[in-house]
């Protein structure tokens, strides 16, 4: 059964099989995962080396500390990988404040599944899976977006609870409880009209 796993360098080979399959299918190098913060980012090709491959999953790691120094504009965040065995299915990100970017079109969390494991499941699996790590980390309720031609990650927000907030520019924005019920009060106080 998936889960949550930190980055570990036990995903390398499933990895880079995953990076593989969404350049293959012209989608963008955003979503292989290997751009870390701002303009930082790996290749898949220094990754094939283990220690390269380790250090990468470290700095994942360390992205998620307040203290770890990051370019003006970026937020900590906790980047899950989503797996099965030493299977990589995808990647789940919790920004752990928004910016005002983040707040118009970023959200607090960001998933992505690999092309091979999509229509599965397991994007919901995910949000579900992450909310209750959203919330030990202070957010409730969590704001989700989507572009507005995303049908499939817009069922995925709303059937995790999502409540449409607006739209801005090409995004949909969502705020999701979570605590069941719970984030009602503090959904209002940040402008949701969920209650």
């Amino acid at each position: 059964m998936p889960s949550f796993a930190s980055p570990h360098p036990r995903y390398q080979r499933s990895l880079l099989a995953s990076v593989q399959e969404i350049r293959d299918a012209g989608e963008s190098e955003r979503l292989t995962g290997l751009v870390l913060v701002g303009e930082e980012h790996v290749t898949a090709e220094e990754l094939a080396d283990l220690a390269m491959f380790a250090a990468f999953a470290q700095r994942l790691h360390d992205l998620s500390l307040p203290e770890t120094p990051r370019p003006a504009g970026f937020v900590p965040m906790t980047t899950l990988w989503w797996v099965e065995g030493d299977e990589y299915l995808g990647r789940l990100s919790i920004r752990h404040e928004l910016t005002d970017w983040l707040r118009d079109f970023g959200g607090h969390i960001g998933y992505v599944v690999r092309p091979s494991a999509r229509r599965q499941g397991h994007a919901s699996a995910m949000l579900k899976a992450a909310l209750p790590i959203a919330r030990d980390l202070g957010i409730d309720p969590a704001l989700l977006t989507c572009d507005d031609t995303n049908a499939g990650s817009r069922r995925v927000i709303q059937s995790n609870g999502g409540v449409f907030a607006d739209q801005r520019r090409a995004k949909l924005r969502f705020w999701v409880p979570t605590r069941h019920y719970g984030a009602l009060p503090s959904a209002r106080r940040l402008g949701c009209p969920c209650g």
